[in-house]
């Protein structure tokens, strides 16, 4: 009897081990935001902390922590920082990491290209298609589609 006892207890041991990973899995969703106008990012969540550098408007970041006022964030190079959240926007911008991107008009590599991207530019998220393209926006209102791996903030 305790046999079967320990085997089931096994089983549910196991399940709620699945469930618990699945749960933590889908809570790390990436969440990501973008700097609202140029900001101070530091080392530590305190003014008095060390000033690292200032990071441009439209900067995205992904949040990593947040706090009362501050927020823990990480760049494309995976580097921490704090920011100040006040500092922070939910408008998403992802910033093109190759030398040049061509941004298409339709999701599609044949597709043809609205407009060329450089290296650092900054192009407001729209959306993600769920095909490896993100629908991003220029500055001057100008949209297109991007392949999710020329750019960062996605």
């Amino acid at each position: 009897m305790s046999r079967v006892v320990d085997k089931v207890l096994l089983i549910a041991k196991g399940a709620m081990i699945c469930v618990l990973l699945g749960t933590a899995a889908s809570a790390h969703a990436f969440e990501f935001v973008s700097v609202a106008s140029p900001a101070i990012l530091y080392d530590a969540p305190s003014l008095k902390a060390n000033k690292l550098f200032v990071a441009t408007r439209y900067f995205p970041l992904e949040q990593i922590v947040s706090l009362d006022n501050w927020v823990k964030v990480r760049d494309s190079s995976g580097k921490l920082y704090w920011i100040e959240k006040r500092a922070l926007s939910s408008k998403r911008f992802v910033t093109v990491i190759l030398p040049v991107v061509a941004v298409r008009a339709n999701p599609d590599e044949n597709s043809v290209v609205a407009f060329q991207a450089p290296q650092q530019l900054a192009l407001e998220w729209l959306g993600d298609t769920g095909s490896g393209w993100l629908q991003v926006r220029h500055l001057d209102g100008v949209a297109g589609y991007v392949k999710i791996n020329e750019v960062w903030g996605g």
